[in-house]
């Protein structure tokens, strides 16, 4: 079963990850790179404590518990316990991979990108909903992120779907977290 998996997993890489061209070359390192969203991150930070009904030192703990967690979980748990390595280790994708910048560290799974990208989504939209509009497309941000480690020949898409999931869940505990800490 774990074998088929990882088959699939490789065959949707190998998909994904040819589907280059010049334009994506040069954009999805951009969108890959955290330092590019500060602005996004500090406009959320905002909205977070001018429209949420938790006071800016909840809103800031909970931003600082959940990113550890979601990162911790991916990167700090995960990689060295699965040691999957990452397409552009992968002895069987040799040569096959399209890279674009540097690969990392060898393991892959799962995405610390794709796990707080979902992780600041998902917290976001919790506690936004009712009052910023579009606040789901966050979501739509947090695929995209997580779709260009893929594209840069860096993650599986195991390790991205994995990512979120960790994200997600991470978002709905600090959420649950924060309830509970009001509530006292």
């Amino acid at each position: 079963m774990i074998e088929t998996l990882e088959s699939w997993d490789k065959a949707l890489f190998q998909f994904l990850n040819g589907l280059h061209n010049q334009f994506f070359d040069g954009l999805m390192p951009w969108i890959s790179n955290k330092y590019i969203w500060i602005p996004l991150y500090a406009l959320l930070l905002f909205y977070l404590i001018k429209k949420s009904k938790y006071s800016a030192w909840q809103v800031i703990l909970g931003i600082i518990l959940l990113i550890l967690i979601s990162d911790q979980v991916a990167s700090g748990i995960l990689k060295p316990w699965i040691e999957r390595l990452r397409p552009c280790y992968d002895p069987e994708l040799e040569g096959q991979v399209h890279l674009l910048k540097g690969c990392g560290g060898s393991y892959g799974f799962a995405s610390s990108h794709s796990s707080n990208s979902f992780a600041i989504a998902m917290f976001c939209w919790l506690l936004l909903k009712e009052s910023v509009k579009h606040i789901w497309l966050l979501f739509v941000w947090a695929a995209v992120v997580a779709y260009s480690r893929v594209y840069l020949g860096v993650h599986f898409p195991g390790d991205i779907i994995v990512g979120a999931l960790i994200g997600i869940l991470s978002g709905i505990v600090i959420n649950l977290g924060l309830k509970q800490l009001k509530n006292t």
